[in-house]
């Protein structure tokens, strides 16, 4: 791909608005390895879960569109087809054919070169400098280098959970005069103040993605797609160590693992967009994310068991 075509598919992704190897672990075989499925979801979380520092963990809170660059027009379009549906089913708005990516995949066979030119020649699309609104310096340059098959950088948004505002400053931005500090930073109106909760939530509002063409040529189209998926619509630690879950992570080094999202999968996502994210304990809102996991593993586990039941 060349250097003038993936910058021109950067300059589409949306802005913000202001406002020891383990055997994997079925869910089926909880009861063989003797441990309970809430201690392993608690370790699943506290393992891939990649919140920004200082931050709560971030989530889409609407709309995404999806982008894809640099791949034939089938496969894009399938690509684009299956995160969006994947989207849909945790409760998000796909949006309509020419919608503005706010998730924009880029297929390279150069992913480091290539990553490493949008940074320098986009710098303000990774890292617009408002506090907890990404992983940081280190985790960039790791973005740059890195010699996974995927790739990803993520941004997320501290905003009022009741009205959408931004509830950070972005560097350079002011109101009226700009000669008083509150022209600077946001003013957020406290509806009911507790030492438990708060209105401030995280909410991922960019995701790029850059794909190596070269190191993803073994897994399907599904596999693919599902695990952009899994890896857009959550904070996940690129470094995190999956190998003890049957999870469409673990897709590149074991390809047979599963045709695309698990079920552990599927729980996450929808257990992730099912919690309660107005916890002032960042300890207290990944124990309800994981509580809100354990009841979406126990709905599918009851569909399941009903669909596997002789007819009457």
């Amino acid at each position: 791909m060349s250097l003038v075509a993936a910058l021109a598919a950067l300059m589409l992704i949306q802005e913000p608005s202001a406002g020891a190897v383990d055997q994997p672990t079925r869910l089926e075989d909880i009861d063989v390895v003797g441990r309970s499925l809430r201690s392993m979801i608690d370790d699943f979380v506290g393992e891939v879960a990649a919140p920004n520092s200082g931050r709560g963990i971030a989530r889409w809170d609407n709309a995404v569109c999806v982008g894809v660059a640099n791949l034939e027009r089938e496969t894009a379009q399938y690509i684009a087809d299956r995160v969006s549906t994947v989207a849909e089913d945790i409760g998000l708005s796909p949006g309509a054919p020419g919608c503005k990516p706010n998730i924009l995949v880029i297929a390279t066979d150069q992913p480091s070169a290539l990553a490493t030119e949008l940074v320098q020649r986009r710098s303000r699309a990774f890292r617009m400098g408002g506090s907890g609104m990404d992983r940081g310096g280190a985790a960039l340059r790791a973005f740059q280098s890195s010699d996974k098959p995927v790739r990803w950088w993520q941004q997320a948004m501290p905003v009022d959970s009741e009205t959408g505002q931004r509830a950070v400053r972005i560097p350079g931005e002011c109101r009226n005069s700009c000669t008083s500090v509150k022209d600077f930073a946001p003013t957020i109106s406290v509806f009911s103040a507790s030492r438990i909760s708060s209105q401030i939530v995280d909410n991922i509002f960019r995701t790029i993605v850059v794909v190596d063409v070269n190191q993803t040529m073994n897994v399907s189209g599904q596999q693919l797609a599902d695990y952009i998926a899994m890896i857009s619509f959550a904070q996940i630690d690129p470094d995190a160590n999956t190998r003890p879950y049957v999870s469409v992570l673990n897709v590149f080094d074991t390809p047979d693992i599963a045709e695309g999202l698990t079920d552990w999968d599927v729980a996450y996502l929808k257990g992730l967009y099912d919690a309660e994210r107005t916890r002032q304990n960042g300890r207290a809102g990944k124990t309800e994310i994981a509580a809100s996991i354990e009841r979406t593993h126990e709905r599918l586990r009851s569909t399941s068991d009903a669909d596997e039941a002789p007819p009457p």
